[in-house]
Protein backbone atom coordinates (compact mmCIF):
# COMPACT_ATOMS: atom_id res chain seq x y z
CA UNK A 1 0.00 0.00 0.00
CA UNK A 2 2.61 2.48 -1.07
CA UNK A 3 1.92 6.09 -0.24
CA UNK A 4 3.39 9.40 -1.27
CA UNK A 5 2.51 12.72 -2.73
CA UNK A 6 0.08 11.00 -4.98
CA UNK A 7 -1.10 7.43 -5.50
CA UNK A 8 -1.65 4.60 -3.01
CA UNK A 9 -2.24 0.89 -3.50
CA UNK A 10 -2.98 0.22 -7.18
CA UNK A 11 -0.96 3.32 -8.22
CA UNK A 12 -3.13 5.08 -10.75
CA UNK A 13 -0.09 5.75 -12.93
CA UNK A 14 0.35 2.04 -13.73
CA UNK A 15 -2.89 0.17 -13.10
CA UNK A 16 -1.02 -2.64 -11.36
CA UNK A 17 -2.84 -5.03 -9.01
CA UNK A 18 -2.33 -5.14 -5.25
CA UNK A 19 0.65 -7.31 -4.32
CA UNK A 20 2.33 -8.69 -1.20
CA UNK A 21 4.36 -5.52 -0.65
CA UNK A 22 1.16 -3.48 -0.58
CA UNK A 23 -0.41 -5.81 1.96
CA UNK A 24 2.74 -5.82 4.11
CA UNK A 25 2.75 -2.03 4.15
CA UNK A 26 -0.51 -1.94 6.13
CA UNK A 27 0.99 -3.08 9.46
CA UNK A 28 4.10 -1.03 8.66
CA UNK A 29 2.00 2.12 8.36
CA UNK A 30 0.10 1.41 11.57
CA UNK A 31 3.19 0.53 13.59
CA UNK A 32 5.24 3.48 12.34
CA UNK A 33 2.49 6.01 13.04
CA UNK A 34 2.08 4.70 16.59
CA UNK A 35 5.84 4.85 17.10
CA UNK A 36 6.06 8.37 15.68
CA UNK A 37 3.25 9.64 17.90
CA UNK A 38 4.99 8.09 20.93
CA UNK A 39 8.33 9.69 20.02
CA UNK A 40 6.80 13.11 19.49
CA UNK A 41 4.91 12.98 22.79
CA UNK A 42 8.07 12.07 24.71
CA UNK A 43 10.25 14.68 23.03
CA UNK A 44 11.23 17.46 25.43
CA UNK A 45 9.43 20.72 24.62
CA UNK A 46 11.42 23.17 22.51
CA UNK A 47 11.04 26.81 23.36
CA UNK A 48 8.76 28.54 20.90
CA UNK A 49 10.38 31.31 18.88
CA UNK A 50 8.97 34.37 17.19
CA UNK A 51 9.23 34.00 13.43
CA UNK A 52 8.54 36.72 10.90
CA UNK A 53 7.64 34.70 7.77
CA UNK A 54 7.94 37.72 5.49
CA UNK A 55 11.68 37.89 6.22
CA UNK A 56 13.58 35.57 3.94
CA UNK A 57 16.62 33.73 5.28
CA UNK A 58 19.31 32.33 3.00
CA UNK A 59 21.42 29.24 3.81
CA UNK A 60 24.35 31.40 4.88
CA UNK A 61 22.14 32.96 7.60
CA UNK A 62 22.61 29.86 9.78
CA UNK A 63 21.78 28.65 12.35
CA UNK A 64 18.33 27.79 11.04
CA UNK A 65 15.18 27.96 13.10
CA UNK A 66 14.78 24.95 15.41
CA UNK A 67 12.35 22.17 14.51
CA UNK A 68 9.23 22.48 16.68
CA UNK A 69 6.92 19.49 15.90
CA UNK A 70 3.18 20.05 15.85
CA UNK A 71 2.39 16.33 16.31
CA UNK A 72 -0.90 14.51 15.75
CA UNK A 73 -4.54 15.58 16.10
CA UNK A 74 -7.27 12.95 16.06
CA UNK A 75 -9.67 14.53 13.54
CA UNK A 76 -6.84 15.42 11.20
CA UNK A 77 -5.51 11.86 11.25
CA UNK A 78 -8.97 10.37 10.69
CA UNK A 79 -9.43 12.66 7.69
CA UNK A 80 -6.10 11.58 6.23
CA UNK A 81 -6.97 7.89 6.61
CA UNK A 82 -10.41 8.48 5.09
CA UNK A 83 -8.81 10.15 2.08
CA UNK A 84 -6.57 7.09 1.72
CA UNK A 85 -9.58 4.77 1.55
CA UNK A 86 -11.20 6.94 -1.12
CA UNK A 87 -7.95 6.99 -3.08
CA UNK A 88 -7.78 3.20 -3.01
CA UNK A 89 -11.37 2.90 -4.25
CA UNK A 90 -10.79 5.31 -7.14
CA UNK A 91 -7.53 3.65 -8.12
CA UNK A 92 -9.17 0.23 -8.17
CA UNK A 93 -11.91 1.60 -10.41
CA UNK A 94 -9.39 3.19 -12.79
CA UNK A 95 -6.81 0.40 -12.80
CA UNK A 96 -8.02 -1.41 -15.92
CA UNK A 97 -8.27 1.74 -18.05
CA UNK A 98 -4.87 3.05 -16.98
CA UNK A 99 -3.26 -0.36 -17.45
CA UNK A 100 -4.77 -0.70 -20.92
CA UNK A 101 -3.36 2.66 -21.98
CA UNK A 102 0.12 1.64 -20.83
CA UNK A 103 -0.08 -1.65 -22.69
CA UNK A 104 -1.23 0.12 -25.85
CA UNK A 105 1.76 2.47 -25.74
CA UNK A 106 4.13 -0.44 -25.02
CA UNK A 107 2.81 -2.26 -28.08
CA UNK A 108 3.96 0.72 -30.19
CA UNK A 109 7.26 1.22 -28.33
CA UNK A 110 10.21 2.80 -30.11
CA UNK A 111 12.93 1.06 -28.04
CA UNK A 112 13.41 -2.00 -25.83
CA UNK A 113 15.08 -0.70 -22.67
CA UNK A 114 13.40 -3.45 -20.66
CA UNK A 115 15.48 -6.12 -22.39
CA UNK A 116 18.79 -4.58 -21.34
CA UNK A 117 20.79 -5.35 -18.22
CA UNK A 118 20.04 -2.93 -15.42
CA UNK A 119 16.67 -2.00 -16.90
CA UNK A 120 14.96 -1.93 -13.49
CA UNK A 121 17.48 0.63 -12.24
CA UNK A 122 16.79 2.69 -15.37
CA UNK A 123 13.06 2.39 -14.68
CA UNK A 124 13.52 3.59 -11.09
CA UNK A 125 15.46 6.67 -12.17
CA UNK A 126 13.10 7.35 -15.08
CA UNK A 127 10.06 7.19 -12.83
CA UNK A 128 11.69 9.55 -10.33
CA UNK A 129 12.54 12.03 -13.10
CA UNK A 130 9.01 11.94 -14.51
CA UNK A 131 7.60 12.16 -10.99
CA UNK A 132 9.45 15.45 -10.51
CA UNK A 133 7.62 16.93 -13.52
CA UNK A 134 4.34 15.30 -12.56
CA UNK A 135 4.62 16.86 -9.10
CA UNK A 136 5.77 20.22 -10.43
CA UNK A 137 2.93 20.48 -12.93
CA UNK A 138 0.46 19.70 -10.12
CA UNK A 139 1.63 22.93 -8.51
CA UNK A 140 1.75 24.97 -11.71
CA UNK A 141 -1.55 24.05 -13.43
CA UNK A 142 -4.72 24.75 -11.50
CA UNK A 143 -6.67 21.73 -12.78
CA UNK A 144 -3.88 19.44 -11.60
CA UNK A 145 -3.51 21.40 -8.37
CA UNK A 146 -7.21 20.73 -7.71
CA UNK A 147 -6.21 17.09 -7.36
CA UNK A 148 -2.99 17.60 -5.43
CA UNK A 149 -4.26 20.25 -3.01
CA UNK A 150 -5.78 17.41 -0.98
CA UNK A 151 -2.33 16.26 0.06
CA UNK A 152 -1.36 19.76 1.21
CA UNK A 153 -4.57 20.49 3.10
CA UNK A 154 -3.40 19.30 6.52
CA UNK A 155 -1.91 21.87 8.86
CA UNK A 156 0.05 19.09 10.52
CA UNK A 157 2.97 17.07 9.24
CA UNK A 158 3.32 13.45 10.26
CA UNK A 159 3.23 10.00 8.73
CA UNK A 160 -0.55 10.10 8.48
CA UNK A 161 -0.17 13.15 6.22
CA UNK A 162 1.56 10.88 3.70
CA UNK A 163 -1.68 8.91 3.50
CA UNK A 164 -3.86 11.98 2.80
CA UNK A 165 -4.26 11.10 -0.85
CA UNK A 166 -6.32 12.72 -3.64
CA UNK A 167 -9.08 11.07 -5.58
CA UNK A 168 -8.30 12.32 -9.11
CA UNK A 169 -4.71 11.23 -9.72
CA UNK A 170 -5.67 9.70 -13.07
CA UNK A 171 -5.53 13.25 -14.49
CA UNK A 172 -1.76 12.89 -14.81
CA UNK A 173 -1.41 9.22 -15.72
CA UNK A 174 -0.10 10.29 -19.13
CA UNK A 175 3.08 11.75 -17.62
CA UNK A 176 4.57 8.26 -17.27
CA UNK A 177 3.78 7.02 -20.78
CA UNK A 178 7.36 7.68 -21.99
CA UNK A 179 8.38 4.63 -19.96
CA UNK A 180 6.38 2.04 -21.95
CA UNK A 181 7.06 4.08 -25.10
CA UNK A 182 10.78 3.37 -24.64
CA UNK A 183 10.17 -0.28 -23.92
CA UNK A 184 10.07 -0.47 -20.13
CA UNK A 185 7.55 -3.26 -19.44
CA UNK A 186 4.56 -2.87 -17.14
CA UNK A 187 6.04 -4.94 -14.30
CA UNK A 188 9.12 -2.70 -14.12
CA UNK A 189 7.07 0.48 -14.38
CA UNK A 190 4.90 -0.79 -11.52
CA UNK A 191 7.87 -1.75 -9.36
CA UNK A 192 9.55 1.64 -9.94
CA UNK A 193 6.30 3.37 -8.95
CA UNK A 194 5.88 1.23 -5.86
CA UNK A 195 9.42 1.80 -4.59
CA UNK A 196 9.18 5.53 -5.26
CA UNK A 197 5.92 5.84 -3.36
CA UNK A 198 7.11 3.71 -0.45
CA UNK A 199 10.25 5.82 -0.13
CA UNK A 200 8.21 8.98 0.21
CA UNK A 201 6.17 7.67 3.14
CA UNK A 202 8.92 8.04 5.74
CA UNK A 203 9.87 11.60 4.79
CA UNK A 204 6.53 12.90 6.09
CA UNK A 205 7.73 13.29 9.67
CA UNK A 206 8.97 15.79 12.22
CA UNK A 207 10.51 13.01 14.31
CA UNK A 208 13.64 13.19 12.12
CA UNK A 209 15.62 16.41 11.91
CA UNK A 210 18.33 16.99 9.31
CA UNK A 211 20.37 14.00 8.14
CA UNK A 212 24.12 13.96 7.35
CA UNK A 213 25.00 16.36 4.55
CA UNK A 214 25.95 13.72 1.92
CA UNK A 215 22.42 12.29 2.21
CA UNK A 216 20.73 15.70 2.23
CA UNK A 217 22.71 16.66 -0.89
CA UNK A 218 21.36 13.82 -3.04
CA UNK A 219 18.17 12.38 -1.58
CA UNK A 220 14.79 13.76 -0.63
CA UNK A 221 14.64 13.83 3.17
CA UNK A 222 12.17 14.85 5.89
CA UNK A 223 13.86 18.25 6.01
CA UNK A 224 13.51 18.82 2.26
CA UNK A 225 9.92 17.61 2.17
CA UNK A 226 8.86 19.70 5.15
CA UNK A 227 9.83 22.67 2.98
CA UNK A 228 7.57 21.36 0.21
CA UNK A 229 4.60 21.31 2.60
CA UNK A 230 5.25 24.85 3.78
CA UNK A 231 2.75 27.62 3.18
CA UNK A 232 5.45 30.21 3.87
CA UNK A 233 6.29 32.44 0.90
CA UNK A 234 9.92 31.28 1.02
CA UNK A 235 8.83 27.67 0.60
CA UNK A 236 5.99 27.84 -1.94
CA UNK A 237 6.40 25.55 -4.97
CA UNK A 238 9.75 24.08 -3.92
CA UNK A 239 11.33 20.64 -3.55
CA UNK A 240 9.24 18.51 -5.90
CA UNK A 241 11.58 15.50 -5.93
CA UNK A 242 10.43 12.00 -5.03
CA UNK A 243 13.51 9.98 -4.07
CA UNK A 244 16.20 12.30 -5.43
CA UNK A 245 16.44 15.99 -4.59
CA UNK A 246 18.97 16.52 -7.38
CA UNK A 247 16.17 17.22 -9.88
CA UNK A 248 15.20 20.32 -7.90
CA UNK A 249 18.81 21.47 -7.84
CA UNK A 250 19.13 20.92 -11.59
CA UNK A 251 15.88 22.73 -12.47
CA UNK A 252 16.05 25.58 -9.96
CA UNK A 253 13.28 24.60 -7.52
CA UNK A 254 15.37 23.63 -4.49
CA UNK A 255 15.01 25.42 -1.15
CA UNK A 256 16.72 24.34 2.10
CA UNK A 257 14.86 24.22 5.40
CA UNK A 258 15.94 27.43 7.13
CA UNK A 259 12.80 29.09 8.47
CA UNK A 260 10.40 27.20 10.67
CA UNK A 261 7.71 25.66 8.43
CA UNK A 262 4.05 26.64 8.56
CA UNK A 263 2.14 23.67 7.13
CA UNK A 264 -1.03 23.76 5.07
CA UNK A 265 -2.36 26.07 2.38
CA UNK A 266 -1.98 29.80 1.89
CA UNK A 267 -5.76 29.86 2.45
CA UNK A 268 -6.67 26.89 4.63
CA UNK A 269 -10.06 25.27 4.11
CA UNK A 270 -10.66 24.58 7.83
CA UNK A 271 -12.68 21.40 7.38
CA UNK A 272 -12.38 17.68 8.07
CA UNK A 273 -15.14 16.75 5.62
CA UNK A 274 -13.53 14.28 3.15
CA UNK A 275 -15.69 15.38 0.22
CA UNK A 276 -14.78 19.01 0.83
CA UNK A 277 -11.10 18.12 1.22
CA UNK A 278 -11.13 16.07 -1.97
CA UNK A 279 -13.15 18.30 -4.27
CA UNK A 280 -13.22 21.89 -2.97
CA UNK A 281 -10.80 23.20 -5.61
CA UNK A 282 -12.68 21.53 -8.47
CA UNK A 283 -15.84 23.25 -7.22
CA UNK A 284 -14.01 26.58 -7.04
CA UNK A 285 -12.75 26.11 -10.61
CA UNK A 286 -16.26 25.43 -11.87
CA UNK A 287 -17.55 28.53 -10.08
CA UNK A 288 -14.76 30.72 -11.49
CA UNK A 289 -15.31 29.42 -15.03
CA UNK A 290 -19.05 30.06 -14.79
CA UNK A 291 -18.44 33.65 -13.69
CA UNK A 292 -15.58 34.40 -16.10
CA UNK A 293 -16.09 36.51 -19.18
CA UNK A 294 -14.56 35.24 -22.41
CA UNK A 295 -12.89 32.01 -23.38
CA UNK A 296 -9.43 33.32 -22.50
CA UNK A 297 -10.34 33.90 -18.88
CA UNK A 298 -12.21 30.61 -18.66
CA UNK A 299 -9.15 28.79 -20.02
CA UNK A 300 -6.81 30.42 -17.50
CA UNK A 301 -9.10 29.56 -14.60
CA UNK A 302 -8.62 25.90 -15.53
CA UNK A 303 -5.11 25.67 -16.95
CA UNK A 304 -3.42 28.76 -15.55
CA UNK A 305 -1.40 28.81 -12.37
CA UNK A 306 -3.30 28.39 -9.09
CA UNK A 307 -4.39 31.83 -7.93
CA UNK A 308 -4.70 33.28 -11.44
CA UNK A 309 -7.21 36.11 -11.73
CA UNK A 310 -7.91 38.48 -14.64
CA UNK A 311 -6.74 42.03 -14.06
CA UNK A 312 -9.53 44.60 -14.19
CA UNK A 313 -8.12 46.58 -17.12
CA UNK A 314 -6.37 44.17 -19.44
CA UNK A 315 -7.80 40.77 -18.64
CA UNK A 316 -4.24 39.44 -18.58
CA UNK A 317 -3.38 37.00 -15.85
CA UNK A 318 -2.36 37.88 -12.35
CA UNK A 319 -1.10 35.11 -10.11
CA UNK A 320 -1.71 35.28 -6.39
Amino acid sequence: MAAAADGVLVPNRTGRPIDAVDLASIPMFVGSMIAEAFVLRRRPPIEEIDVEPAIRLAPHDLPPDPLVPVGYERRDTVTSLTMLLGNVAVNLAMARAVGSLGRLVFKHRIADIGKRRGSLAVAIVAWDFLYYWDHRWMHEVRLFWANHVTHHSSQRYNLSTALRQPWSGFLLSWVYLPMPLFGIPANQVAKAAQLNLLYQYWIHTEAIDRLPQPIEAVFNTPSHHRVHHGADRQYLDRNYGGVLIVWDKLFGTFEPEIRRVTYGLTKNIETHNPLRVGYHEFIDIARDVARARGLRSKFHHVFGRPGWTPTPLTGERSAA
